[in-house]
């Protein structure tokens, strides 16, 4: 099942399959039926209630809004997820090394302070403008990351909680006249999906978007921290094989992929006018020009 359709999960779920059959587990010794479920907590319980109904062997899901409907509504059906930001933050696991329940997967965590103090050498940060989601945990998580930073870092933080497409037009208004240096995108099905409605508002202001969001950079943002959801798609691949074998997937700990890119789109800081230092690029591992 996946939250909605979004190219990482689509990306990811191409790679889960090709793993599968590399594995000896095609289409001829699995069905795989395959969920894109209305973005809304009812229509996602809805789908796990099907897949316990048909009789499902193991639910792969893609993002935590989802994930944390299966761990409700399944019927002690194993439960593989991908893309999942902060498996222990959001409570889907006990632990990284012992998920425990009937659940393993891949997490998409990766340090918030390596984006920031990216952004931050870019251009000082004084205040950091969040879309966030209060309704999808790995937004709240994002969210609640960022409130500690800017503690530490001596920044201020402008919070807009979007769950609609006119609360999101509402926060774009209020934030891009609001003064903020940055505005950072935290994980959200909503925003994902308006990313490039985000970055266009945000850009005819002067004003960067950052991200932790794969597809951000490549549809304009300054600066992500991505986790390649190829990767994470084999993962899981290879965790439902292991499953399939019986292996306990409570035993089974949570992967980290080790693919993570930081990423600059130097085409967008030529056109904010913004010089991005020799120090940032060097420790980039993707640059679009």
């Amino acid at each position: 099942m996946l939250t909605s359709d979004i190219t990482r999960y689509k990306e990811a779920h191409r790679a889960f399959v090709k793993t599968l059959a590399q594995k000896g587990l095609d289409h001829n010794k699995v069905e795989i039926i395959v969920q894109t479920p209305n973005a809304d907590p009812i229509s996602w319980a809805n789908t796990i209630r099907k897949f316990n109904g048909i009789g499902s062997d193991i639910i792969v899901t893609y993002g935590a809004p989802v994930t944390l409907a299966a761990v409700r509504e399944a019927d002690n059906i194993p439960i593989v997820f991908v893309d999942v930001y902060g498996p222990v933050e959001t409570g889907i696991t006990r632990s990284m090394t012992a998920p425990g329940r009937n659940l393993t997967g891949v997490s998409s965590k990766v340090p918030m302070i390596t984006l920031i103090k990216a952004a931050n050498d870019i251009k000082r940060i004084k205040s950091l403008g969040i879309l966030y989601n209060g309704r999808e945990i790995g937004s709240v998580v994002q969210l609640k990351e960022i409130r500690r930073l800017a503690a530490q870092m001596g920044f201020s933080v402008v919070e807009y909680n979007v769950s609609s497409g006119s609360m999101l037009d509402s926060a774009l208004s209020s934030l891009t006249s609001s003064g903020v240096d940055f505005i950072y995108a935290a994980e959200s099905t909503l925003v994902t999906r308006s990313l490039e409605k985000v970055i266009s508002r945000a850009k005819d202001k002067g004003i960067p978007v950052i991200s932790h969001v794969p597809e951000a950079v490549d549809k304009g943002a300054l600066v992500t921290l991505e986790v390649n959801a190829f990767e994470q798609g084999q993962l899981a691949g290879e965790y439902v094989s292991a499953i399939l074998q019986r292996k306990k997937q409570g035993q089974i700990p949570v992967a980290t992929p080790k693919k993570v890119d930081l990423a600059i789109n130097l085409k967008t800081a030529r056109q904010l006018d913004i010089n991005v230092p020799i120090q940032v690029l060097s420790s980039s591992t993707k640059v679009i020009k």
